[in-house]
């Protein structure tokens, strides 16, 4: 099949982005889809090099690109993508790219929104909140992207238990798990439903 009928996915990363590998582990001999380029707003971020260890084009982007000017909606036209992944993406999506690829964005968040959502809800800190709460589960959304952190229609939300024990950590790895494995399985649903 040539590569050019596959459907396009491109990811936004601003750190490690391990499901951004899992992405592109999952995606790099599949017949029907390909993970098209990663963007990070970071130029820390691990997840570049994981792009490019897979031969996917690696976008480095400012701030003020971002929100002030059409310049990444432009590149990330250029991918022609069918779906944007916010894999680990702590920035608010401007509007720009909300308007050119309406239904076309989600996000993966390491809670049960809308719980433990909104600024500043990523990564050890939604844990932490999780378990000074004493919930007694946790878990992951998936859900499409819109003007405001978390609110987007839901997806899918998956659980796993919270131990009375649990460190942030134990929880962030056991959440984690749950997004290795969902993620691809929804991102792939989402492109192969779609006629």
């Amino acid at each position: 099949m040539e590569p050019t009928t596959k459907k396009n996915i491109v990811i936004f990363a601003s750190g490690s982005g391990s499901n951004a590998q899992r992405l592109l582990e999952h995606f790099e001999h599949h017949p029907a889809i390909r993970v098209a380029a990663l963007f990070s707003n970071n130029p820390k971020a691990y997840a570049l090099k994981r792009a490019e260890t897979f031969h996917v084009p690696a976008l480095l982007f400012s701030r003020d690109e971002f929100y002030n000017s059409d310049k990444v909606l432009e590149q990330v036209k250029s991918f022609n993508p069918d779906l944007i992944v916010l894999a680990g993406f702590l920035w608010l999506v401007p509007q720009n790219l909300l308007h050119a690829f309406p239904d076309k964005i989600i996000n993966i968040h390491p809670a049960l929104l809308p719980k433990y959502g909104g600024k500043g809800m990523h990564g050890i800190n939604v844990h932490t909140a999780v378990l000074q709460a004493g919930e007694a589960q946790s878990g992951i959304t998936i859900h499409r992207v819109n003007e405001e952190y978390d609110k987007g229609e839901f997806i899918l939300q998956e659980f796993c238990p919270v131990h009375p024990e649990d460190t942030p950590e134990e929880l962030a790895a056991r959440v984690l798990q749950l997004e290795h494995k969902y993620l691809p399985e929804i991102v792939e649903k989402l492109l192969l439903e779609k006629k």
